[in-house]
């Protein structure tokens, strides 16, 4: 019963955050001391999920948290600290609008039918001075700063601290490097089953803001900070392995395809349902100024434009660069850890259900030489178009569960009507003297 307090005698922690993510990707916790965690544990931490962005009222009873023993990060930085992500229940039942219960809904699904979803992702970031103003570092200036060595030297005591915090953990971090925007970098770290994935995503984007506040930095995963430079991205590569986690079923014996014909059928079903999906993957309003954007002053915005794969090639929004898995370019970093692997997933086993054909792949570049207008359905352009069709989605609904889809909507038409309701300076200088 005091496993937890036990835990934390053993290992020197003083603190529990017990924290969960809400529909528009905002972590929230409270800070539980040891003494208390077995009984927090046992019962939830409560919160009004109005507070937070959930579909609830005040006039609903608290939220209980339920943290994930299977799931503890201990800071780091900071070990007297562990981080717990948690389960929200409702009246004692599961708050099935909640991120972490959509994306364990999803993979209940796959093992009925006897798939294990395995996902690594990509956080791109940038690092910004305090005010969150502009680029931290005022040499990093090159037109093409991707890969740039001095550049990434500079921030070496932020990034060998990020990595090493990830050796701790057990993650397997195996690079990093300075991104094709200046200021931006990436770090990447070993695939593992979607559920871990996730979690580890959530903290990687509380451990990175972390410390970079530590080192007077702000580090932002906004989707598009700046208009002329290559927005944040989140790739994820996606495999589908058996029950036991030993067979990847993407993988076609004896043969020289790149994926299976279960792989294909997967991405039929993404490229299928690609315009819903962006009401997940790119969830705000800033997402669509980095996707069907103009080229940024590196020549490529390395997001895609329409709903194409492709093998080994990056203009496409997915990529095929090797055997057995694929790469989901689509998503930015303003996605949700939890609803990005969950809707990607939904989609993927609606192809394979419905053995939805891929169509062929293309192999242009498609920035220098796009297909011809027509030959393949485009992005939306907006947030609104993405709602629109997530709401017409029976697959994503059916996948990713009515309740889910009902609060999302509600609380994303609300934020574009507020956004819509708001003068920018643009419309002052461009229609003033009208």
């Amino acid at each position: 019963m005091d496993f937890l307090a036990t835990l934390a005698r053993d290992r020197g922690i003083r603190y529990f955050l017990i924290a969960f993510t809400d529909l528009f990707g905002v972590q929230r916790a409270k800070l539980v001391p040891a003494s208390s965690i077995d009984t927090m544990a046992a019962n939830g931490a409560g919160f009004a999920g109005f507070a937070a962005w959930l579909d609830l009222s005040p006039a609903d009873a608290d939220v209980l948290a339920i943290p994930d023993r299977d799931s503890l990060f201990q800071l780091p930085w900071q070990p007297e600290v562990a981080w717990m992500p948690a389960d929200l229940y409702l009246n004692d039942q599961p708050l099935e609008q909640a991120p972490r219960w959509v994306l364990k809904r999803v993979l209940a699904a796959a093992e009925v039918l006897g798939y294990r979803p395995k996902t690594g992702v990509e956080c791109e970031f940038f690092l910004l001075d305090e005010t969150g103003d502009a680029i931290a570092d005022p040499r990093d200036r090159q037109a093409k700063p991707c890969y740039d060595q001095q550049s990434l030297m500079r921030r070496y005591d932020l990034i060998t601290e990020i990595s090493e915090a990830m050796e701790v953990l057990g993650w397997g971090p195996y690079q990093s490097d300075h991104e094709d925007a200046n200021g931006q970098f990436e770090m990447n770290w070993t695939y593992a089953d979607a559920l871990v994935t996730a979690d580890r995503q959530a903290f990687f984007k509380y451990m990175v803001k972390t410390l970079a506040e530590r080192q007077g930095l702000r580090a932002t995963f906004m989707p598009k900070p700046f208009a002329d430079l290559t927005g944040n991205g989140c790739h994820m590569h996606l495999s589908l392995w058996n029950r036991e986690g030993a067979v990847n079923a993407f993988v076609e014996p004896e043969s020289t395809a790149l994926l299976s014909t279960l792989g294909y059928q997967f991405i039929g079903g993404l490229l299928h349902s690609a315009a819903a999906l962006c009401a997940l993957t790119n969830p705000t309003i800033n997402s669509y100024k980095r996707i069907n954007a103009p080229a940024t002053t590196s020549g490529a915005t390395w997001s895609p434009n329409g709903i194409s794969y492709s093998g080994n090639n990056r203009t496409h929004l997915i990529r095929i660069p090797d055997a057995g898995r694929f790469e989901l370019r689509l998503a930015d970093g303003a996605a949700n850890p939890y609803l990005l692997p969950a809707a990607a997933i939904a989609a993927g086993l609606d192809g394979i259900q419905n053995q939805r054909d891929p169509g062929p792949r293309y192999d242009n570049d498609n920035y220098a030489q796009p297909l011809p207008a027509g030959t393949v359905p485009t992005l939306p352009e907006h947030l609104l178009d993405a709602l629109r069709s997530l709401q017409e989605s029976t697959i994503l609904t059916k996948g990713l569960g009515p309740a889910f889809i009902s609060a999302y909507l509600k609380l994303k038409h609300q934020e574009w009507r507020s956004f819509c309701a708001e003068i920018t300076p643009w419309e002052r200088a461009t229609t003033l003297d009208c």
